[in-house]
């Protein structure tokens, strides 16, 4: 990678020696010496993450998406050799968790089949067979329609619940309180990664326009 002794020792020596305690109601515990992981809010954690992780699924004859800690492998299965590519791929991920000790947690992997004609082909993660299911991906749910049918309900039941509170607790009506209270508070929940989800349907359209008309009925 590239990385020249001098860096490697400074980040060597970052890591490795490092203790700590726990303090709870005034009592100090003694000091413990941590074996594993990176200080929290440090620039180096993730960088030395993306290190770590670069040839994961380097040898992938498929789609393989990396985001922070989130893993995609995706691909078009017609064919039993397509379905056999993907699990040897799944295999192939399978293999450098158990390599690198960082092992995925199974029962929060899932399998997601697009397109009508699909043959919804079972795989497998290591021992977990993988469950066709909706996932919430970076906060939006998906299903294998892609309707989203159900991260409109979800925005809309947030920002409800957020315009209430502000309802029962600011006895003030004045525009320029609510307004500004309304767009800190409750446009984000409609608004969030809103460039994948964007209303497809007037029905869906109609219930988030139902929680501005509802706000401006407060004033």
């Amino acid at each position: 990678m590239g990385i020249n002794m001098k860096i490697e020792r400074w980040m060597r020596n970052w890591l490795t020696g490092r203790l700590q305690r726990v303090l709870l109601k005034g009592e100090l515990s003694g000091w413990r010496e941590v074996t594993s992981g990176v200080p929290q809010a440090s620039v180096l954690g993730p960088i030395l993450f993306n290190l770590f992780i670069i040839d994961l699924g380097t040898k992938s004859g498929s789609v393989l998406i990396k985001f922070g800690d989130h893993t995609k492998l995706g691909g078009i299965a017609n064919l039993e050799r397509d379905r056999d590519i993907i699990q040897e791929d799944l295999d192939d991920l399978v293999n450098w968790s158990n390599r690198n000790r960082m092992k995925f947690n199974s029962e929060k992997c899932k399998v997601m089949h697009l397109g009508i004609n699909n043959k919804n082909i079972s795989y497998k993660l290591g021992m977990h067979q993988l469950e066709v299911t909706e996932e919430k991906d970076c906060g939006v749910l998906v299903d294998h329609r892609m309707t989203l049918s159900h991260q409109y309900d979800m925005a809309v039941k947030k920002a409800n619940a957020v315009l209430g509170c502000i309802r029962r607790g600011i006895s003030s009506r004045d525009k320029e309180v609510l307004v500004l209270l309304y767009k800190a508070l409750v446009r984000p929940h409609l608004e969030n990664c809103v460039q994948f989800w964007s209303p497809m349907f007037r029905e869906n359209e109609f219930k988030l326009e139902q929680v501005q008309r509802r706000a401006t009925r407060m004033i």
